[in-house]
């Protein structure tokens, strides 16, 4: 059996009424047997760990958000996870949109998500059904 120190898994789960159209991502760092859960929300300060509508642990690891069940979507481990939770744990001090929330064209949840995957490096790109993860201010949206 294999036992891994870090894990950073990659969550979905359709959104409540258009989960054809759109998911909800966020990131779940396994680590020091801990499990946190990570992701940008609609309500600021929901929770013991917020800074606006950035949120730890708002909901449990693989709840999904009303529309069925989570999936992960893709998974780091131990190096290649080790930048990704430096990253998140880091975002509360430099995800620049925190205080921030619009449904489109963002930022929102995937902007997030998307951001951190960036920061980090792991050319990864969250699907088409993440709306929002291509948000970029002062872009005129059609």
């Amino acid at each position: 059996m294999v036992v891994h120190s870090e894990i950073v898994q990659l969550r979905a789960a359709k959104i409540p009424l258009i989960g054809y159209l759109a998911v909800h991502y966020w990131l779940v760092i396994w680590q020091n047997q801990t499990i946190d859960r990570w992701e940008v929300w609609r309500k600021a300060g929901c929770c013991q760990h917020s800074w606006g509508y950035l949120h730890k642990n708002l909901l449990q690891y693989a709840q999904g958000v009303g529309n069925g069940n989570s999936w992960v979507e893709a998974e780091w481990i131990d190096n290649d996870a080790h930048l990704l939770i430096d990253t998140i744990e880091n975002s509360p001090n430099i995800y620049p949109y925190k205080y921030q929330y619009r449904y489109w064209p963002g930022p929102n949840s995937n902007t997030y998500i998307q951001w951190v995957l960036n920061e980090a490096q792991t050319n990864y790109y969250i699907s088409s059904l993440g709306i929002g993860k291509n948000y970029q201010p002062g872009r005129i949206w059609v």
